[in-house]
């Protein structure tokens, strides 16, 4: 038997030899100068032989273990040279199937059930928060640590509530990896505990009176910023719609408008939400009675115009000034209010609550009984009580009402304030 200072003293000659071990085991010294360990074995009659790897990276008694396990296998009535082929398949199609190619394969599957909107936002958390630090990395070798040390990078941000969402789309990725039989566990859901826990919901802040409002208009148009955004901040105010709906609508949803005139009236003109792109249940997004319309005030329609001027050549009212295809990001309004020193007053969905504050304190003094269920059909809020097929039907009613509430908010919010033509040149006021 060999012992490691034969091993490591065994020179190269005129040509190739062997150094034999036992019980098949064998140091091969090539002309070159090259070592590597090989076992001779017999399987099914025949002669074979099997390389465990070069000399020094494999040791003597690594060697050794190596053979040891092989004399096992055949004695189990395997091959071990065929089992050593199939595990280094087993070991490319591991490299191979990496987190990010998992992710991509799993957003890819489920892509076409989310809204645009939402779609956007699981495949750019993904990209941000985790492909740099996990992307590369075969699935099968990330486990519990290496995934509670990727969130908590975003819970030291305090972005509690998006390491929550994060952990839950890994999740999905590593249990879709298993349905595949490209891994076998998800280690994302063991580390749900170890989290910290989201912070009770809070009201989003806003501000609920006309002259707060008017404040902050006149501050924010005279910032310095894209007129894009200025001129969603604008629409996002006149229509009291979720900021995510206006931030990836399309012109395509936009009914009753002139484009040629931009002096003509448009009396008719309609913002028509899909219902797949509404915050509904799964099963009523298919129906197009829960489409969500907008009647759309005069001073909605002017900025629309404006905008049209920026991006009317692309599919979005309001996309991203990277990419017009794609939509603007749910951080342009967030970070333009708190430059302008909004932050913990007002955000941009907060623009609804505004809005609902205003116009109900506004119908007590001159509306009807029934215009707090109108304001609420205009916000797209069901109310309790009401059935599925009444409150699809309320969905397209009240139009004539929701129109004149429009336009009574649209002139107590923009009284005084420039055409939004002008704000592609020069600040409001």
């Amino acid at each position: 038997m060999l012992n490691d200072m034969t091993v490591r003293n065994a020179k190269a000659k005129d040509r190739d030899y062997k150094l034999s071990d036992s019980e098949g085991l064998h140091l091969f010294i090539a002309k070159s100068g090259h070592k590597s360990w090989r076992f001779k074995y017999r399987f099914a009659g025949k002669e074979r032989r099997l390389v465990f790897g070069s000399y020094p990276e494999v040791t003597l008694a690594q060697a050794r273990d190596r053979k040891t396990e092989a004399r096992k296998l055949l004695k189990e009535g395997r091959d071990p040279g065929l089992e050593a082929k199939k595990q280094a398949l087993r070991n490319a199609a591991a490299a191979a199937n990496t987190f990010e190619a998992m992710a991509r394969v799993w957003f890819g599957l489920q892509e076409k059930r989310w809204t645009p909107v939402h779609a956007n936002d699981v495949i750019t958390s993904l990209e941000k928060e985790v492909f740099p630090w996990l992307g590369k990395l075969p699935i099968t070798e990330i486990d519990e640590p290496i995934v509670l040390t990727v969130l908590r990078k975003i819970e030291k941000r305090g972005a509690i509530e998006t390491a929550h969402r994060v952990r839950q789309r890994m999740s999905a990725v590593f249990v879709h990896s298993i349905a595949e039989g490209a891994g076998s566990r998800d280690p994302a859901a063991i580390v749900a505990k170890a989290l910290k826990p989201v912070p009770r919901s809070r009201k989003r802040p806003a501000l609920l009176t006309l002259p707060e409002l008017h404040n902050m208009i006149c501050k924010t148009e005279a910032e310095p910023a894209s007129p894009l955004t200025k001129l969603a901040s604008r629409f996002l105010a006149l229509t009291a719609q979720r900021p995510g709906m206006i931030r990836s609508m399309p012109w395509s949803e936009l009914d009753g408008i002139d484009w040629s005139d931009p002096s003509k009236a448009c009396p008719e003109a309609t913002w028509r939400v899909p219902a797949a792109r509404m915050k509904l249940l799964t099963e009523l997004k298919g129906d197009d009675a829960y489409d969500h319309l907008v009647p759309l005030a005069k001073a909605a329609v002017e900025v629309l115009r404006a905008v049209r001027a920026l991006t009317g050549q692309g599919p979005l009212v309001f996309p991203t000034n990277r990419n017009a295809r794609m939509p603007m990001s749910e951080n342009t309004l967030s970070y333009f209010y708190n430059r302008c020193g909004y932050q913990g007053r007002h955000v941009p969905h907060g623009w609804r609550a505004s809005f609902s504050t205003v116009m109900n304190e506004w119908a007590e003094r001159n509306g009807t009984p029934a215009d707090r269920h109108v304001i609420d059909l205009m916000l797209a809020h069901v109310p309790d009580g009401v059935s599925g097929s009444e409150s699809a039907y309320n969905r397209a009613g009240y139009l004539p009402r929701r129109r004149e509430i429009a336009e009574a908010w649209a002139e107590m919010l923009m009284k005084d304030f420039c055409h939004p033509s002008k704000i592609l040149t020069h600040p409001s006021r």
